[in-house]
């Protein structure tokens, strides 16, 4: 497996086609904006003269003209400057799939925030954090396709769902697909985002009820700002002018007395504002398109149904929570809520949305959410045309890959390993000398069948893997706030992994190192028990060592452990790696050549003496 330089080529020939594109529309955009301003003074001369010299009629007629073409302008100035904007954004979105190529992940969302350090395999795998897969696969912009992403990593999905991802991803990644699926991406670039708006807003919109508990209130929202004008009217013509008085210092109490549930109203419906027209554009892109794929066209069906299109639906909550926001002018929320209700007719606007639509609008986005994390991997997929798409195996631990890589290591031609593996009860020693890659070769294993096991393809040639959990125990370290040592802490995931193999479901480990902390004597009989009590539970996986002896456990269960290593050579003052999986025990280490290049003077003999514990 090697970076795709025919894809790079594509991606940055696209960047530079939109960014010519995106110099047109831009002066494009500029004589518009001079136009309004020219519709802008043309119709305030005209008016200014009209009036001035007494043609009321004209002047007003002016105008309205002038305000009816600024109007049109303005909105004709909307589309071109979203039309730049877009085209700015496709700019991006292929110059950062080189990026990706090369590995410059420091850009993007890191995922930090679904770290989970009692994971069974996230953190020892680098899922996320920097220079994570994450942020090699990520390319959604809105907490739902984030969040959606981060579930598919974190959990194996079933096996039809595999195959029914797969079969979305391949649609979605074909070459004639990548202007749709590239736009639907850029899309939400245009808004700002809050990863908790959406969840947060759906949670205490579902629990609102303002109306059902002041039912009063309805009555008041329609006849009181029409009592309101009228008495207003009715004093110009002679009325007592204190009726309205009486009727504005109604509205006034009941805008004081409910002021906490209105501001709530506002301020939770302006947080999701932004997403809302976010997720309308999306969902007006997905609904146009056509799809071959079962789970594509199941996904879409969702978002046309009796209630008619989610994006309408989407669109006329934006449009409420905008008119809400009038009320952000000084001048105009003192006429608009001291005379016409405008807070209590948009609260009672949204509930009567609510009470159709709230179904319609969290179904929609769990269908937003689940097309943008096909969305990224398919994007993966495209960039990365010569990676496999996994098969999966009915055969219990089943995992045959050749020419296997690590997707986070970016080189022009990364050494890439077969190896096969079958069965429960099975464990693969992994010997090795320091710096040789046998740490590399248990995460390359481990993130290959977290990227198969969410529906995505591989670092391989080719894989056939069988589902399994996935179970890491690499990183242990000490936490002083929980008065924790290194060694105590790998017990605590070991136990983790005995306790979740007594359940009986089939569980791939990964173990580097094991028992670390201790003395070679109890880290020797320690890891020899572990892996005869792994041998009899619905388990398989690999462990990493220096521990030469637990290689005599081939012997102990044939058939059952296998040895395999990565070696080095020293050719003078270097140390040469080939990184390349062997059958057996590694027989060539080199700790005390790296002390002694580190300056740590090695008597010779010692030097001998320890080459077995190395």
């Amino acid at each position: 497996m090697h970076v795709n330089e025919n894809r790079e080529q594509i991606y940055t020939a696209r960047a530079e086609a939109f960014a010519v594109k995106e110099k047109a529309a831009a002066i494009k955009s500029r004589w518009v904006s001079w136009l309004r301003v020219a519709v802008f003074l043309t119709g305030a001369v005209l008016t200014y003269y009209f009036f001035a010299n007494n043609s009321l009629e004209a002047g007003f007629l002016s105008l309205l003209a002038a305000y009816g073409v600024f109007v049109v302008v303005l909105r004709w100035h909307s589309r071109l400057n979203f039309a730049y904007r877009q085209l700015a954004l496709l700019r991006q979105v292929n110059e950062q799939a080189c990026d990706r190529l090369q590995g410059r992940l420091h850009k993007f969302s890191t995922g930090e925030e679904f770290i989970d350090a009692q994971h069974p395999y996230t953190s020892d795998l680098d899922i996320f954090g920097h220079n994570s897969l994450f942020q090699l696969l990520n390319q959604s912009w809105t907490g739902v396709g984030k969040q959606r992403l981060a579930d598919w990593l974190r959990a194996a999905a079933t096996s039809e769902e595999i195959r029914r991802r797969q079969q979305a991803v391949a649609e979605l990644a074909a070459p004639r697909q990548l202007d749709w699926l590239q736009e639907l991406i850029a899309l939400p670039m245009h808004y700002k985002q809050d990863t908790a708006s959406a969840a947060g807003f759906l949670k205490w919109f579902a629990a609102q009820a303002f109306y059902k508990q002041h039912p009063v209130l309805k009555a008041f929202v329609f006849i009181l700002p029409v009592l309101t004008l009228g008495s207003i009217v009715a004093w110009h013509y002679g009325v007592s002018g204190w009726i309205a008085v009486a009727f504005l210092l109604v509205q006034f109490l009941l805008a004081y007395r409910f002021r906490v549930e209105r501001d709530a109203y506002y301020e939770k419906s302006m947080a999701i504002y932004e997403a809302m027209r976010s997720y309308t554009r999306q969902l007006q892109h997905i609904e146009q398109q056509f799809f071959a794929a079962e789970k594509l066209q199941e996904l879409r069906r969702q978002l046309v149904g009796a209630d008619g299109k989610a994006s309408a639906s989407l669109h006329q909550l934006s449009s409420m929570i905008d008119f809400f926001s009038w009320r952000l002018s000084t001048l105009m929320a003192f006429f608009l809520n001291t005379i016409l209700m405008w807070d209590f007719f948009w609260m009672y606007r949204l509930e009567q949305w609510k009470a159709r639509h709230l179904p319609q609008l969290e179904q929609a986005l769990d269908v937003l959410a689940e097309i943008e994390a096909l969305a990224s991997v398919a994007a993966f997929q495209h960039a990365h045309a010569a990676y496999a798409v996994p098969q999966l195996s009915k055969q219990p631990f089943e995992f045959v890959a050749t020419e296997l890589a690590h997707p986070l290591i970016f080189s022009k031609a990364p050494v890439a390993n077969d190896f096969c593996m079958q069965g429960a009860g099975k464990t693969m020693v992994v010997t090795g000398s320091n710096m040789s890659g046998k740490t590399t070769f248990l995460r390359t294993v481990g993130i290959n069948m977290v990227l198969a096991l969410m529906g995505a393809p591989v670092c391989a040639r080719s894989l056939i893997v069988a589902p399994a959990q996935v179970y890491t125990a690499m990183r242990t370290a000490d936490n002083l706030a929980e008065n924790t040592s290194s060694f105590y802490a790998e017990l605590k995931r070991l136990r983790m992994l005995l306790e979740l193999t007594a359940q009986g479901r089939p569980v791939f480990y990964l173990l580097d190192e094991i028992l670390k902390g201790t003395n070679s004597r109890d880290r020797h009989i320690g890891a020899m028990s572990l892996i005869r009590q792994l041998h009899q539970r619905n388990a398989s996986g690999l462990i990493s060592t220096h521990d030469l002896e637990l290689g005599a456990m081939e012997q102990e269960l044939p058939g059952s452990v296998e040895n395999y290593s990565f070696n080095s050579v020293i050719e003078g003052d270097e140390i040469l790696f080939d990184y390349k999986l062997h059958k057996g025990l590694c027989r060539s280490f080199n700790a005390s050549k790296l002390m002694q290049l580190m300056g740590i003077e090695i008597e010779e003999e010692a030097a001998k003496g320890n080459k077995i514990l190395d």
